[in-house]
């Protein structure tokens, strides 16, 4: 950079910018500032990239003392006890568990267990 530069220490513009455009293409800035877009892409990859990180990095967090506590925890982990099986309207037939072959539809607001046919029929 000392080379392109010298001892100008006026500060290069962005690389693509409109000022870097505006530059003759023989102008050792505009060199400079090539040389210097592809050292930061070399160390710290997309610039966006780079600053959405440090957003995220600096993003006001929740206090420890919100977050739920080892007991709550292991009671939400608890296993629940085991729900009915229902039919629900629009939905096909539910397996009853146990029970081969045996579906559960609904009727007339009723649950209604019922043989399958492809069951009776290989019977």
């Amino acid at each position: 950079m000392t080379e392109l530069l010298g001892d100008d220490t006026t500060l290069l513009p962005r690389y693509g910018g409109r000022e870097w455009g505006c530059l003759p293409n023989a102008a050792p800035q505009k060199a400079a500032a090539v040389f210097t877009a592809a050292e930061m892409w070399r160390k710290y990859g997309d610039e966006e990239e780079l600053l959405a990180w440090f957003r995220e990095a600096h993003r006001a967090r929740p206090p420890l003392a919100s977050r739920k506590t080892l007991a709550e925890l292991n009671e939400l982990a608890r296993p629940q006890p085991p729900r009915a099986v229902t039919a629900s309207s629009g939905w096909p037939p539910v397996a009853i568990p146990g029970r081969p072959g045996w579906r559960r539809h609904l009727v007339d607001g009723k649950q209604v267990d019922r043989l399958d046919n492809a069951q009776e029929s290989a019977a």
